[in-house]
Order: C-alpha cells, then structure tokens, then sequence
C-alpha cells in the first residue's frame, strides 16, 4: 500500500495504492484534467518540403506514471494525488506534445507516420524516466520534475537499386538527457497541472530543438 504525503492540503483526498484500492468507503469525485495541449503549428509556406525527417518511436514512460495517476513524491514516500487523473495516460498525452513541438516546426524538420513504408534515416526515441510532484517537505508547494532521455540515430539510406547510400558502420547515434524543473504556483491540483503543463513544452521543445540541431 502506497504511504500517502502527510497534509497535502487542498491537493489531498483519495490515495490510492498501485493496486486501486481506496483508503476511503466513498471516494470523492474525480476530475479529469489534460497536459501539453497541441500548440498551434504555422503553415509551411509554398510546396518545398521540410529538409529533415524523422520517425518518432513511442514513449517510453516508467510503469508508475505512464497511465492517468498524477505521482507525488516526498523524500522516499510516493502517493497519487487523489480526486484528480489525467484525461488520458500520461505517456499518450506526452506523445502527442512531442509531436505537437515537431509540428511547430514543420518548415525544418518532418515527422513521419510510424505506418510510413521506407526506412526513416532518422529515428528519435524518447524514454521518460521521471514524471512527478515532487515536495520538498509535506504540505509544501511542489515542483514539477520530468527527466527525459531522447537517442537520435540514423539509418543507412538506400539507392534505387538498392544499394546502401550509408554503409552500416557509417551510422550514428547522439544522445542527451534532459531535466526540467517546474514550480507549481501553490499546493492545489490545478496549479500543479498547470507545472506539468509548463514543464511538458518546455522539455518537448528543447528535444525538438536538439534533434534539428544534431541531425544538421
């Protein structure tokens, strides 16, 4: 059974365990909240095509916080922030941030459908290894805390006849981890949603960002 955070205040209702259970008979209402919305892409202006491509495998996100349970941590104790869930698991709203990031930048880079045919001669994988409400003491205002590990590869192109533009060997592969550190404005659910907002743009731009600029 999860050890729910002494005093959350506004934040605390119904902590649950990893297995589901209430540690309350009647449980408050739940409402849904949502993060990283889809920020608005500009049109590619004219019909010449973006000078990059790259396929986006999918999140990967630690078991703890990929599905709609908002993690709060002090020191060694971990709750779910009770009475609040995302609108859809974290990894699927975090996935479509990324790709809203990339979308922002469609005149430098395209991302491909992960049904396109071909061999992409990028490939981006994100793995997200923290995502939480991280307290300083119980009952203090918590910061937003995602660390994310993003691998750029490329593959070996091919020629029409179907020989290797790229030889195997001649492949390579960047990596970078990256951290950020959102404070939530107070200890209420909607200020806290609102820092995991925050902090999901800000490190799925800098991704973005990075993977232009290693893949030049």
């Amino acid at each position: 059974m999860i050890r729910s955070l002494v005093q959350l205040g506004a934040v605390a209702g119904v902590v649950v365990s990893m297995g589901g259970c209430s540690l309350l008979s009647t449980p408050d209402p739940v409402q849904n909240y949502r993060f990283g919305l889809p920020l608005d892409a500009p049109s590619a202006e004219g019909d010449t095509p973006a000078p990059l491509s790259v396929s986006i495998r999918r999140i990967e996100f630690p078991e703890a916080t990929g599905d709609d349970r908002i993690l709060g941590v002090t020191g060694t104790e971990t709750a779910y922030i009770g009475g609040a869930r995302w609108v859809s698991p974290a990894a699927t709203l975090f996935d479509d941030s990324l790709k809203a990031a990339f979308a922002n930048r469609a005149d430098q880079i395209r991302v491909l459908g992960r049904r396109e045919p071909g061999t992409p001669p990028l490939v981006l994988q994100v793995s997200v290894t923290t995502f939480e409400a991280r307290y300083a003491a119980p009952g203090a205002t918590p910061d937003v805390v995602i660390t994310a590990r993003a691998q750029l590869r490329s593959t070996p192109e091919r020629r029409a006849g179907g020989d290797a533009a790229i030889r195997p060997e001649q492949a390579r592969s960047v990596e970078r981890v990256f951290t950020v550190t959102q404070p939530a404005g107070e200890n209420r659910v909607s200020a806290i949603v609102a820092a995991f907002d925050t902090a999901t743009r800000d490190i799925n731009t800098q991704i973005a960002d990075w993977t232009i600029q290693s893949a030049k």
